[in-house]
């Protein structure tokens, strides 16, 4: 998952059951550690997944993994050599970051193929039209600014994320208390619509509204609303970019650096 769960975690601090995707499992298996956590998915195979997970089983590689993989085997195309990439790595002063990125991996040959890489017809053969339908102009271009956003404000060498993505380290599983974990099988909105009322303080749902209809994500509100305590506070994802500058969107302070929101807000605001 290229979540950085820190954010929920903080964020949830203060509530008590937690309401998430399940998707890899490790957002679940982080909150566990302080929560009572309902994991849904609607793809039993990723559920199936998650839970073997948070019982201790070993991280699998998925096809998102296999592309970036097949990504990094191009990097030295760009001129990104595994030597210049693990130096860049271990840097922890992010104004020196920016000028070795600047420098060494902005290259031109980089920009050009990574722009190619993602654009529309290269990620057709992967995504649905509806997803695609919500990614700006210029994919490659702003998901090469999100990077540099990261690059000036976090730490290389602590930051497992960009290790992950530059050379397949493998970001190491939070603890789970799996006994914490409620493993639920189906869609989002369906889910909460047969919980009680007031069932959770805290929702975190990945960005399962990136691509679905707009009536799909009225609905997931209504059913939020519903199952959700008066202090409850809602996280919510997407690759798109904000539409407008806002308070509640802490895109920035996500490590994992792809994410053009992540939007953090309370039930008032929803």
């Amino acid at each position: 998952m290229y979540e950085d769960a820190g954010i929920e975690r903080e964020a949830f601090q203060s509530l008590r059951r937690i309401f998430c995707i399940a998707s890899a499992g490790d957002t679940a298996m982080l909150l566990s550690q302080e929560h009572q956590v309902v994991a849904c998915d609607i793809n039993p195979v990723q559920l199936a997944y998650a839970r073997r997970r948070a019982y201790g089983g070993p991280r699998e590689t998925g096809d998102a993994d296999k592309g970036m993989r097949l990504l990094r085997s191009l990097a030295p195309l760009a001129g990104w050599h595994k030597e210049v990439l693990q130096t860049f790595a271990a840097l922890s002063d992010p104004g020196q970051q920016v000028n070795y990125w600047r420098t060494h991996l902005d290259t031109r040959r980089f920009r050009a193929g990574f722009d190619a890489i993602m654009s529309r017809p290269i990620l057709r053969v992967m995504y649905s039209p509806d997803f695609l339908s919500l990614l700006p102009p210029k994919f490659g271009s702003i998901m090469r600014k999100r990077l540099v956003r990261g690059i000036e404000r976090h730490p290389n060498a602590s930051n497992p994320y960009i290790r992950a993505l530059l050379l397949g380290a493998e970001i190491s599983s939070p603890e789970a208390v799996a006994a914490n974990i409620e493993f639920v099988l189906g869609d989002a909105a369906s889910i909460l619509e047969a919980s009680p009322p007031a069932s959770f303080s805290g929702f975190t749902l990945s960005n399962i509204l990136d691509g679905v209809s707009e009536a799909y994500c009225k609905r997931l509100v209504r059913a939020v609303r519903r199952s959700a305590t008066p202090e409850a506070l809602v996280i919510l994802r997407s690759f798109a970019e904000p539409s407008v500058p806002a308070s509640t969107n802490h895109a920035a302070r996500d490590r994992s650096m792809l994410w053009g929101v992540v939007d953090i807000r309370s039930l008032d605001s929803l």
